[in-house]
């Protein structure tokens, strides 16, 4: 026996004790001074041969191999009846002539063998010498089943050249064909599986004979199941009191009750006694290893399967180790093991199933669920597994099978108050519709529609299944009681149109059917809204005035989001516009009038509402003016000076006018409005963030964390998973080239969604208890795109372009650089830049020791109620990370996930051919930069990707090698041929795109890179140049400033470009005196 996956690493004995050595036995009978017969030397348990991959492997190894299972099978079962007669005890009795006087048609009762002679030879020779067949063929099928074989490679190359090889069919017509070489894994298997069947069939007629002789009644498979268990029991270190037995016992329930003090006491009390008890070892390691001592749980572990290889215990122990840390694929291993030794064990069976699924393995997890009902067919839990098993796996029709199965075995219908019953016919419906047979799952609907809980869903899927059908008028039926019960409700209104045949082209009868519904329901607002999508010229206006003057009236303060995703309408834009302006114009002229002031008896709140609704008009991008938005903020701000919402609106201008400094101290104003608001405080947290204000923004959110928690509020939110503050604020640390910290909180987003891959783990069992079986279902498949999260992706391009940072310059490990050296290391000499290093490296140790400091002062927090450690970050400041040796190498842990779930995300595709290229993967680079180019081909950043791509490949020291060469050739032809010179293609880049910023950029970018002597001067005017355009953006132009240094553009060119800025963008900080790194627009 081996533990799993080490076939390859160390030879292996078998499960059973070897027999003992030939030359071993003869040395014994001389020492008894006898010599065996020949008989009783061939009534012994054939010889188990020296088990190693190499023996199953090798040729004249298998012929050995063939010869031992001849041998063993000649030497027991192909003589099976001598063995058996020499078992008779002679006849006390004489001969007497007069029994043959007639033939003897059936055995006496005499010919039965004494039962203690019986079992004594099935124990001693029979099941022994069946065990060591099936230990030899179990080895060599793990053996074939194993995927470390160290010839595969060799044999792909091998097949790679046959395959590439050329010959002239017409000479040998049959030399072209390629025949691949079987794999020696798979005649292995094929080896394998035929000695089984041959085994089954001797055994099954040796057992025949056995059985007439012996009287026992068992199958043979079944009797020596029971000697296995039965040698299990008794090679194990046997725990000979009651009392011991009892400890064991009790070190049971103290794990399971987490006392694990006293589980450890109860088992060294027992090892005291019996020092090789493989059990209480086992279970000794799985306490260390729950008190956070890994390493040694795993010694121990393998020290206890030493001395107790056939227990079940501690193949189960060490299953749940490998699960502890993660190692999925080797705790399934060591659960079949476990499974091996106690094939009855539900506990085993369900902890494989768990992995099984919770690894995706719907093959293995069908057939562990097929067990697990076997074993117990009452519950219905078990049931619904096995079905959802055959639905994850592709098997629909098994899967209603099986539930149509267990309700066909209830004796009585269950009470209408079953919620699990409820929930699995509603499952078996949805297995129906995914099948495509929507008729019957209708049919099955109407079926059970009256006993059924979840009344919402029946009413929706046969919503669905009528429109599907084409049964319009039974469809409206049943959209319209939808409708009755949630009026606001969008997607009913859109089955509603589908089932009366209209389109946004049928104005007048989609108006109709809008005008009926709001006259039924006069509060609601989505009978009211919705027509707008639809409608056109003046009735649009009338309905829009008609909406947008209820709306102001009431002061509602979402009026402007619920209207602006009509504004990629650019008439009804402008009409919206024209509309409230005039409400305004109204209300300034008749601002006295007291009738104006009163709507329906109630005081109107106009005049405000309209200014904060012009002013969010003037800040949304698509109608931005930002002077006219502050001004009319301002105005609603006079209006109402106690406004949250007002003063928030004031800081989202402020931040789009690039003064984000004034922004966060807006939006601070607009928290202490309302300081029980924890909205407001989390929006003046980000403000704050966003200001590099990193202090104050954890400081803000500890009035909503439990600030005694391990880590203070920042620890909270961890515990938390406040995924949107720890994003931010690794961002913020990534702006100031803290990059320590801005890993470390990146590396937690990542821990964070590793957690909700494993959380599912519980949900495997529990959603079977509850009943909860669609909801399990839809997170399963939820889970399998885990990663694609926009949470997700942004934060690994974030923690991927800090490591890129940290390749591009390792100084950054002591810290910014810039901190130390008035913001800039640009001109700067080398005593300059020794100074700056030497300041930084201070600054760094100062803050170690204020996190060191913080540390000490909040140990108290670090003890819980019973006593034992919560587990504290020993590496608060992220210093591990930043020290690696290896940037690229540790950024591949963001990228590979972000490439694989969000293969549309250009981001991350720019990122992923960064990493890339630094490595000189250059099949991979032009894989992300293809992918890119697909999905944008004008984008600034692709163009800037093809030109250094083509560039690096160019200056590679070393040629590419003929196969790479062709790729490449083959897949970038379509963009620009590989041996195209690049300037041009660069000029006439930018020669489709003379107006934009961006495109400006990566053009002078790449003219850099190929002409690093390009002209100062030139580089300077282009950049001065983009200011001027129409559509530049702030963070445009705030690119255009860091890209003034990358270009080598001396202090007072980026000071000329700052003061030029200055007059488009007074408010921001970017152009301030002193460097800020770039803030972007969200």
């Amino acid at each position: 026996m081996v533990v799993p996956g080490s076939l390859w690493v160390r030879e292996s004995s078998t499960s059973l004790p070897r027999e003992p050595d030939q030359s071993l036995l003869e040395k014994e009978e001389h020492k008894e001074g006898k010599r065996l017969s020949q008989a009783q030397r061939m009534s012994r348990p054939s010889d188990v041969p020296r088990l190693t991959p190499q023996y199953c492997f090798n040729e004249r190894a298998l012929r050995v191999r063939a010869d031992f299972l001849r041998l063993s099978r000649g030497m027991i079962d192909d003589s099976i009846v001598q063995k058996l007669n020499a078992l008779v005890k002679p006849s006390r009795q004489g001969f007497s002539p007069s029994s043959t006087a007639e033939r003897q048609i059936r055995p006496s009762s005499n010919s039965l063998i004494d039962e203690q002679s019986c079992q004594s030879f099935k124990e001693e020779i029979l099941f022994q010498s069946w065990q060591t067949r099936s230990d030899v063929l179990d080895y060599c099928a793990g053996v074939a089943l194993d995927p470390w074989d160290p010839d595969l490679i060799l044999r792909k190359i091998e097949s790679a050249k046959e395959r590439e090889r050329v010959v002239d069919e017409r000479l040998d017509p049959y030399s072209g064909r390629f025949f691949p070489k079987e794999a020696r894994t798979e005649s292995l298997a094929n080896l394998i599986r035929n000695e089984r069947s041959i085994e089954n069939i001797i055994r099954t007629r040796t057992w025949g004979l056995v059985s007439e002789r012996c009287g026992d009644t068992r199958n043979w498979d079944d009797a020596l199941n029971q000697w296995r268990l039965n040698w299990s029991t008794s090679t194990m270190a046997p725990l000979a009191s009651s009392k011991e037995r009892a400890l064991f016992a009790q070190v049971v329930k103290n794990y399971e009750n987490k006392q694990f003090k006293k589980g450890l006491k109860a088992a060294d009390q027992i090892l005291r006694k019996v020092p090789d008890h493989g059990d209480t070892q086992a279970m000794k390691a799985l306490i260390i290893n729950s008190q956070g001592h890994t390493d040694e749980a795993f010694a121990l572990a393998k020290v206890a399967l030493t001395h107790d290889m056939k227990s079940h215990i501690c193949w189960h122990v060490y299953g749940l180790l490998y699960r502890s840390v993660k190692n999925f694929e080797e705790a399934i291993k060591a659960y079949k093991f476990a499974l091996r030794m106690e094939p009855e064990s539900q506990q085993i069976q369900r902890d494989l199933a768990l992995l099984q699924m919770q690894m995706r393995d719907y093959q293995g997890y069908l057939q562990s669920r097929r067990a697990i009902l076997q074993a117990r067919t009452g519950l219905r839990q078990n049931w619904t597994a096995l079905a959802v098993a055959q639905h994850l796996s592709g098997d629909l029709a098994g899967a209603e099978r099986t539930l149509s199965t267990y309700e066909e075995t209830l004796r009585s219908p269950p009470p209408k108050t079953d919620a699990e019953h409820s929930e699995a016919v509603l499952y078996k419906n949805t297995i129906i519709a995914e099948m495509g047979d929507t008729a019957r799952a209708l049919e099955h609907l109407d079926a059970i529609v009256k006993n059924n809980l979840d009344r919402t869903a029946v009413m929706e899927m046969r919503a669905q299944y009528l429109l599907r059908l084409e049964r319009m008028k039974e469809a409206e039926a049943a959209y319209r009681a939808l409708l009755s019960r949630n009026a606001e409700y969008r997607a009913y209104y859109i089955g509603l149109q589908s089932s009366l045949g209209l389109n946004s082209t049928d104005v007048m009868p989609l108006k109709q059917m809008y005008q009926e519904f709001a006259a039924k329901n006069p509060k609601g607002d989505a009978a009211r809204r919705i027509p707008l999508d639809f409608l056109k010229g003046d009735d649009f206006r009338a309905a829009a005035e008609q909406y947008l003057q209820h709306m102001l009236h009431k002061g509602i303060p979402s009026t402007f989001n619920n209207i602006k995703a009509l504004y990629t309408d650019i008439w009804k834009r402008s009409t919206i516009e024209n509309l409230v302006e005039s409400f305004a114009a109204t209300h300034a002229e008749n601002r006295d009038d007291p009738v104006e002031t009163k709507v329906n008896g109630e005081t109107s709140r106009l005049g405000s509402s309209v200014c904060f609704f012009l002013a969010q008009h003037y800040n949304y991008h698509l109608s931005r003016d930002l002077t006219k938005a502050m001004k009319l903020i301002e105005e609603a701000i006079a209006s109402n000076p106690e406004s949250v919402d007002y003063h928030m609106t004031k800081a989202r201008i402020l931040k789009h006018l690039g003064n984000i400094r004034k922004a966060s101290e807006t939006m601070e104003k607009a928290r202490s409005l309302d300081e029980r608001d924890r909205y407001i405080n989390t929006k003046a947290a980000k403000y704050q963030l966003r200001n590099d204000d990193n202090e104050a923004a954890i400081n803000n959110m500890g009035k909503f964390t439990r600030n005694e928690a391990v880590g203070g509020p920042l620890g909270d939110l961890h515990d938390m998973q406040c995924m949107w503050y720890i994003i931010e604020d690794g961002e913020s640390y990534l702006r100031q080239e803290k990059l320590g910290l801005a890993l470390k909180r990146f590396t937690a987003i990542y821990n964070i969604f590793d957690i909700w891959q494993e959380d599912q783990f519980d949900f495997h069992s529990f959603s079977f208890r509850k009943g909860q079986i669609r909801a399990y279902v839809d997170m399963i498949r939820w889970e399998d795109n885990l990663r694609a999260h926009p949470f997700f992706s942004r934060a690994a391009i974030a923690a991927t372009k800090g490591y890129l940072m940290l390749h591009d310059r390792p100084h950054l490990v002591h810290g910014s650089l810039a901190n130390g050296f008035n913001g800039t290391l640009d001109g700067a000499d080398a005593a300059g830049r020794k100074k700056a290093q030497k300041k930084a490296r201070k600054d760094q140790q100062k803050q170690e020791q204020i996190e060191a400091e913080k540390k000490d002062a909040k140990k108290t927090a670090g003890a819980s109620t019973d006593g034992e450690s919560r587990k504290e970050d020993k590496d608060p400041a992220g210093l591990k990370l930043l020290q690696t040796p290896e940037p690229l190498t540790d950024a591949m842990k963001f990228v590979n996930p972000l490439l694989e779930y969000s293969p549309k995300n250009i981001d991350a595709q720019h990122v992923g051919f960064e990493v890339f290229i630094r490595r000189k993967k250059f099949l991979l680079a032009l894989r992300c930069l293809l992918a890119a180019h697909s999905l944008s081909s004008s984008n600034p950043t692709t163009h800037l990707h093809v030109i250094r791509f083509c560039h690096a490949l160019r200056a590679v020291s070393s040629p590419l090698s003929p196969d790479i060469l062709k790729v490449v050739t083959a897949e970038l032809t379509p963009i620009i041929p590989f041996d195209q010179p690049l300037s041009p293609f660069n000029s006439d880049f930018i020669a489709r795109h003379p107006s934009s910023a961006s495109h400006v950029h990566a053009f002078l970018r790449a003219r850099h890179l190929l002409d690093a002597s390009s002209a100062e001067a030139q580089n300077k005017k282009d950049l001065l140049d983009t200011l001027q355009f129409n559509k530049i953006s702030l963070a445009e132009a705030t690119v255009g400033l860091e890209l003034l240094r990358e270009l080598g553009v001396k202090e007072d060119g980026r000071e000329e470009y700052k003061v030029i800025a200055r007059k488009r963008w007074p408010e921001a900080n970017a152009f301030e005196s002193r460097t800020f790194p770039s803030q972007q627009e969200r």
